[in-house]
C-alpha cells in the first residue's frame, strides 16, 4: 500500500488562558493509509488521528465505556458500557481482564432489565459492599461479592417529573454509607437517598443538568453542565424541556456553575460558583476543587475553604486552536502532578501543581487511546478509561465491520518523570496533525490567482457555490462494492448499480472515492461532525442513554461555543440556504402519506404546480431558521426524496443558489413504506436530479457539490465500518479517477471552509487537510444527465398509490432485475414478525426519529429485504426473527442510532 511521509508537529506548547476563537494550521499526514492500519505513528482511526497509547492497554470488546470507578481497595474497576449489548463491566485490575458482564443480553453473566446507563458512575459504597449503576429512572443497586463480581440487582427508582425522567448522573455516598446523594440530571436537582430503603430523604434545586458530585467536609459540590437557571431577559435555548441561557446564533450555553450544598444545614440556600462552560468532572484534594470545563477547554480551581474561584488552567496545548480539546476528567497525584484527560485530543495533559493559588506549570502530554474519559491515580500508578478504545474494531463477524463494532479500553502506567512526558508530547502532536504555521490557514493576501481550493484562507476560489448533500447510513461496500475499479467487496453490496444508477454514473464521471470515513457511529454524532466538525463531549458522553436528547439540534448542551458551519459562513460574508439539515420539527398536513406525496411529485413534474401538501420544517436554533426553507421536510422516511427535490427545484429556479447550500436527503435511511431498495433508489434519483439541475444551470461553471452520508452505521464494510460513499461533483473535480487518499467528514468540511473562506470551528478541522487531490485547475464543464431509476420506487408498498405503481422495467427493459420485496412462502411468518417490529420503530410520521431502531436489527431487516429473504446476514447461517438477532439487545429507542 502506498504511504506518505508524516509531518512531525511541535513538541510543546505554552499554557495560557486564551481568548475564544480558533487558530489556523493544518497538515497532511495519512496519504493512502486505511483505518485499522498500524503505522510508525500508531494505528489509524476514523477521526483523522493515530493512536499509540503510553503504557499497557486492555481492549474491552463490549462497547464504549461511558464512565468508570475503581473499587475502594483498587482491585476492581466498574465501568458502565454501551453499544455492545451490556450495561456494566467489572474488570479485575490485578489480572487485567474483564471478570463479569451485566446487561439484558442473553450472553450477560448477570441479567438486568435495561442497558441504559448515565453519564457518570458507577459508584461503590465506602466499604465496597455495594455498587450503584445510574440509569434512566433511577439506579440499579448491586451487592458486591468477595471476588469483586456483583449480584442481587435491585431497582432504586426515582419518579419522573412530568415528561422529565430522572436521567441520573453521579452518585456519591456519605462517609458512613447510609446516604446516597444523586445528581438527578433530568430534573435539575440533587436528592439524598436512604441507601438501605431507597427512599428520598431530601431534594435540592440546583443548576441545569447536574452531572458530577463530590463531598468535601460537610459540603456537597455539584457541576451543572447547563449552567445557572434562566433569568428574565435571558436568551434561552431548550434542553430537555428546560430553557437554558444560550447564544442565539450558536445556540450554545453561555453559563457554567458549580452548586454548593451545605449538608450540615440542609435547609440552607444552595450557593453557586461561576466556572467555565459545560462543567463536567469534579475532583477534590488538599483544599482545592478541580472542575473540567469541556466547552471552554479549561479547568477551574476552587478554594474549598472559601468557595472562591482562584485559578483557571487552560487545556489548549496547540497554539493554533483554542477550542475542541474537551477536558473531561481530572485527578491529582500525591507528588503534585495534575492530570487532565483531553477527550477529543486522545491525550493526558500533565501539570505541576502546588496549591490552589499558585499557578500551575505545564509539563506536557501523554498519548492515550480513543477518547479518554476517566483518570484515577494511586500513588504514581495511573489508570485511564478510554471511551472508544481502538475504534470500531470489535470482532463480530468475519464478513466485515460495522460502526457499532465499538470497543473501549483501559490504559495503565506508572507516571514517568517530566523528561519522558515532554518527549511524548511530540507524539501527541503528530497523532493529531497539529503542525503549526501552515500557509493554507493563513489569511489571504488578496492578489492570488483563483484556484479551486485556495492555499490561504480567504484567497479567491474558482468555486463560488458549494452544495452539501447529507444522506443517511450507508457503507462504501453497500453501495460501491460492485464497482471493480475500487477497493470493494461485491458480496456486501446491497444497493449496487441497479439500485443506485446515478451514484454509479456520478462515480464514473466525477471519480470514485474508496478510502473515506464517516466519524460518527450514528445520526446524533454524524450530523454534529458535519455541522460542527466535532461531536461535543455532551453527545459523546450521553450515548449510553440519549434520553435527554438524541438529535441535539433541540438541546443547547450539544452545541459548541464556536458555532456551526453555517454561522461561520455568515461570518465570512457568505449567503446560506438550508433544506432540512439540522431541522428538528415537522408539521405535515392531513393526507400527506408516502403514496400521496409520490403522486403529488408526479403532478408537480407534469404540471409545474406547487405541492398540494405544504409542510413546515423548523429548528429551535434561530440562526438556522433564518436561512432555512421551511417547506422542505426534515427526516421522515414517509416523505419521498423525489418530493424533496421538487420543493428544492422551485426555490432554486426562483432564487438561484446561495454561496453555501445544505440538504438533508434521508430516504436511504430506509424503514419507510416502500422496500429498502426502493427507498435507496428514490434517494439516488433525487441526487441525480439535483446534480442534473445544477449542472445544466448558469451556476454550474463555479459550483461544487459534496455528497456524504451522515454516518455509515447501517451495514458492513470489509475495510472498516466507518468507510462510506462520498461524491465530489464539480467542473473543477478530477473526472474519472479512483482516489484512495484517506479522507473523512472533517476533511470534507475543511475543504468547504477553505473554498468559501470560512474560519475553522475547532482544533479538529483546523488540523484537517483540505481535499486538494480531488480537484483540478483544468475544468470539465460537461453537465450530468440524471438516469432513470431501475428499481421500482413503489416496490414493497402494501397500498398502491392512486396514480399507479412505478414500472421502471417497462421504460428500461434492458435493466437487470433489481431486488424485490416479495417474500417467499416459507418466510412469510418470519417477515410478519419483522413487519410488527418495524411498525414500532418511529420511522415515519410526525414523531419520526432517525436511528430509533436497534441498529443490529435494522441492518438485518434491510439485508433480508434486499436479498429477498433468501440469504442469512453475512457471517451467520440462518435468517433470524427480530428477537433472535445477535446484538438485538443493543440500546435502542433514543439510546442509540
Amino acid at each position: 500500500m502506498r504511504r506518505r511521509a508524516t509531518l512531525i508537529g511541535a513538541g510543546t506548547a505554552a499554557v495560557a488562558v486564551a481568548a475564544a476563537g480558533t487558530g489556523f494550521a493544518q497538515t497532511n499526514q495519512f496519504g493512502h493509509q486505511q483505518v485499522g492500519q498500524i503505522t510508525d505513528q500508531g494505528e489509524v482511526i476514523s477521526s483523522d488521528q493515530y493512536i499509540a497509547p503510553y503504557g499497557e492497554r486492555l481492549v474491552i470488546n463490549n462497547g464504549k465505556i461511558m464512565s468508570s470507578s475503581p473499587s475502594p481497595d483498587g482491585a476492581h474497576l466498574a465501568a458502565s458500557v454501551t453499544d455492545g449489548g451490556m450495561a456494566l463491566a467489572i474488570v479485575d485490575v490485578k489480572n487485567w481482564k474483564v471478570q463479569q458482564l451485566v446487561g439484558n443480553s442473553a450472553s450477560a453473566n448477570l441479567r438486568i432489565k435495561g442497558n441504559d446507563v448515565g453519564q457518570e458512575g458507577p459508584t461503590y459504597s465506602p466499604d465496597g459492599s455495594q455498587l450503584w449503576l445510574g440509569q434512566s429512572d433511577g439506579y440499579t443497586k448491586f451487592t458486591v461479592n468477595p471476588d469483586g463480581t456483583v449480584a442481587n440487582p435491585v431497582a432504586v427508582p426515582i419518579a419522573a417529573d412530568g415528561p422529565k425522567h430522572a436521567l441520573v448522573a453521579q452518585a456519591v455516598f456519605s462517609p458512613d454509607g447510609s446516604t446516597v446523594y444523586s445528581a438527578v440530571n433530568g430534573q435539575n436537582r440533587v436528592v439524598a437517598i436512604d441507601a438501605a430503603t431507597g427512599a428520598i430523604k431530601q431534594s435540592w434545586a440546583v443548576g441545569n443538568a447536574p452531572r458530577d458530585l463530590v463531598t468535601v467536609g460537610g459540603k456537597l459540590y455539584v457541576s451543572n453542565e447547563g449552567g445557572r437557571p434562566a433569568r428574565p431577559g435571558d436568551t434561552t435555548i431548550n434542553s430537555y424541556n428546560t430553557p437554558v441561557p444560550a447564544d442565539p446564533s450558536t445556540a450554545a450555553t453561555t453559563t457554567g456553575t458549580v452548586s454548593v450544598i451545605d449538608l450540615a444545614n440542609p435547609a440552607a440556600a444552595v450557593r453557586s460558583i461561576d466556572v467555565g462552560l459545560h462543567p463536567t468532572a469534579l475532583y477534590a484534594k488538599k483544599g482545592a476543587l478541580f472542575v473540567t470545563n469541556t466547552a471552554s477547554n479549561d479547568v477551574s480551581v476552587i478554594d474549598t475553604t472559601r468557595d472562591q474561584l482562584v485559578q483557571t488552567i487552560a487545556t489548549q496545548p496547540w497554539p493554533e486552536a483554542t477550542v475542541g480539546y474537551e477536558p473531561d476528567a481530572v485527578t491529582l497525584t500525591d507528588d503534585g502532578h495534575l492530570l487532565v484527560t483531553l477527550g477529543r485530543a486522545n491525550a493526558l495533559a500533565v501539570y505541576r501543581y502546588a496549591s490552589p493559588k499558585e499557578p500551575v506549570s505545564y509539563v506536557g502530554l501523554l498519548p492515550t487511546d480513543y477518547f479518554p474519559a476517566e483518570v484515577t491515580a494511586s500513588g504514581n500508578d495511573v489508570l485511564i478509561s478510554n471511551t472508544r478504545g481502538i475504534d470500531a474494531r470489535r470482532p463480530t463477524t468475519s464478513a466485515g465491520h460495522g460502526t457499532h463494532d465499538t470497543t473501549s479500553s483501559l490504559q495503565r502506567f506508572k507516571l514517568p518523570d517530566d523528561r519522558v512526558i515532554r518527549s511524548e508530547t511530540g507524539k501527541v502532536f503528530t497523532q493529531n496533525g497539529w503542525h503549526g504555521g501552515a500557509a493554507s490557514l493563513a489569511d489571504g493576501r488578496g492578489d492570488a490567482r483563483p484556484v479551486p481550493v485556495p492555499q490561504r484562507l480567504g484567497d479567491p476560489s474558482t468555486i463560488k457555490h458549494v452544495f452539501l448533500l447529507v444522506k443517511e447510513n450507508r457503507t462504501y461496500d453497500q453501495v460501491y462494492g460492485d464497482d471493480p475499479r475500487g477497493n470493494g467487496d461485491s458480496s456486501l453490496a446491497q444497493f449496487g448499480e441497479n439500485v443506485t444508477p446515478n451514484q454509479h454514473a456520478l462515480a464514473q464521471q466525477f471519480g470514485l472515492y474508496d478510502n473515506t470515513y464517516d466519524i460518527g457511529t450514528n445520526s446524533a454524532e454524524g450530523h454534529n461532525w458535519l455541522m460542527q466538525a466535532d461531536d461535543p463531549e455532551y453527545t459523546e458522553s450521553s450515548a449510553g442513554e440519549y434520553a435527554r436528547s438524541y438529535d441535539t439540534e433541540d438541546d443547547a448542551l450539544g452545541h459548541q461555543r464556536s458555532g456551526f458551519i453555517w454561522t461561520g459562513a455568515q461570518t465570512a460574508g457568505k449567503s446560506v440556504r438550508d433544506f432540512g439539515e439540522f431541522q428538528q420539527f415537522l408539521t405535515k398536513p392531513a393526507g400527506a402519506s408516502w403514496q400521496n406525496l409520490y403522486c403529488d411529485t408526479k403532478n408537480m413534474q407534469a404540471t409545474g404546480q406547487n405541492t398540494a401538501y405544504p409542510m413546515v420544517s423548523s429548528s429551535p436554533i434561530p440562526s438556522l431558521n433564518s436561512v432555512s426553507v421551511p417547506g422542505f421536510p426534515k427526516f421522515d422516511t414517509s416523505v419521498p426524496d423525489i418530493y424533496r427535490y421538487e420543493i428544492w427545484k422551485r426555490d432554486f429556479e426562483k432564487n438561484g443558489p446561495a454561496d453555501f447550500t445544505m440538504f438533508w436527503l434521508s430516504s436511504d435511511h430506509t424503514g419507510g413504506p416502500p422496500s429498502p431498495a426502493a427507498q435507496v433508489a428514490d434517494n439516488d434519483l433525487a441526487v441525480g436530479k439535483i446534480v442534473d439541475t445544477i449542472s445544466h444551470s448558469p451556476y454550474w461553471k463555479d459550483s461544487a457539490i459534496f455528497v456524504v452520508e451522515d454516518d455509515s452505521q447501517a451495514g458492513l464494510d470489509h475495510v472498516d465500518g466507518h468507510r462510506a460513499p462520498i461524491q465530489i461533483i464539480s467542473p473543477w473535480a478530477k473526472h474519472g479517477t479512483v482516489d484512495d487518499h484517506y479522507y473523512s467528514q472533517i476533511t470534507m468540511i475543511r475543504t468547504i471552509e477553505q473554498i468559501l473562506g470560512i474560519r475553522p470551528m475547532n482544533q479538529k478541522d483546523s488540523a484537517a487537510t483540505p481535499m486538494r487531490e480531488a480537484f483540478t485547475q483544468a475544468p470539465d464543464f460537461t453537465p450530468f444527465a440524471a438516469l432513470p431509476n431501475r428499481t421500482s420506487l413503489t416496490d414493497g408498498l402494501k397500498t398502491a398509490p392512486s396514480c399507479g405503481v412505478d414500472t421502471p422495467a417497462a421504460q428500461n427493459p434492458a435493466a437487470a432485475p433489481a431486488p424485490s420485496a416479495a417474500v417467499p412462502a416459507d418466510k412469510q411468518g418470519l417477515a410478519a414478525q419483522w413487519d410488527q417490529w418495524e411498525s414500532q420503530q418511529h420511522l415515519t410520521g410526525a414523531d419520526a426519529r432517525p436511528d430509533f431502531a436497534n441498529p443490529a436489527q435494522m441492518n438485518h431487516l434491510t439485508w433480508y429485504q434486499t436479498h429477498e429473504w433468501s440469504q442469512p446476514y453475512p457471517g451467520e447461517d440462518k435468517v433470524f426473527a427480530p428477537a433472535d438477532v445477535p446484538g438485538a439487545y443493543l440500546p435502542s429507542s433514543e439510546n442509540d442510532g
